[in-house]
């Protein structure tokens, strides 16, 4: 399923890890507002390093802030039921065999606003997420990537 450019495709987990980002970051805003107020408070605003640090925060937290509610406005949320145990979808968790190096992992197919490869979340728009999506268990994938071409064989599809 690939991602409109206009909607954010993400799990019903992702989309809670997104509102709670959010609400960490307006909870900052107050905190930051905080620190803006006291640091007028040490008076000439020219020389004053703590402002302009807590001036540069705010623009990023305000900016972050817009950027996660224009994405929660167009979210697509996938649930749980909507999740195929046939093929590799959105959602999926899905093990599989490195054929090269002969090695097992095993991953989450999720939409870009929740990808994350420490967590082995690989998003359906990328190289390998998008070569795994639609096929089924004991099918052999050979994707290209930057570095050449890897080979998984599907070893389990789940929820």
């Amino acid at each position: 399923m690939a991602e409109k450019l206009d909607e954010f495709v993400v799990t019903e987990e992702g989309q809670e890890e997104l509102k709670k980002r959010l609400e960490e970051l307006r909870t900052k805003r107050y905190e930051v507002a905080e620190r803006i107020k006291t640091a007028r408070g040490f008076g000439d605003l020219s020389e004053n390093a703590e402002y302009d640090e807590a001036k540069q925060e705010q623009g990023f937290v305000e900016s972050e802030i817009n950027a996660l509610e224009a994405k929660l406005k167009n979210l697509k949320v996938i649930s749980d039921d909507e999740i195929s145990t046939d093929t590799v979808s959105v959602g999926s968790y899905v093990k599989v065999h490195d054929l090269q190096f002969d090695v097992e992992d095993e991953y989450r197919i999720v939409g870009s606003a929740e990808s994350d490869i420490k967590k082995h979340r690989l998003s359906n728009t990328s190289p390998v997420g998008r070569g795994l999506i639609g096929h089924s268990i004991g099918d052999r994938v050979k994707i290209k990537v930057p570095a050449g071409e890897v080979e998984y064989e599907i070893l389990e599809i789940r929820r």
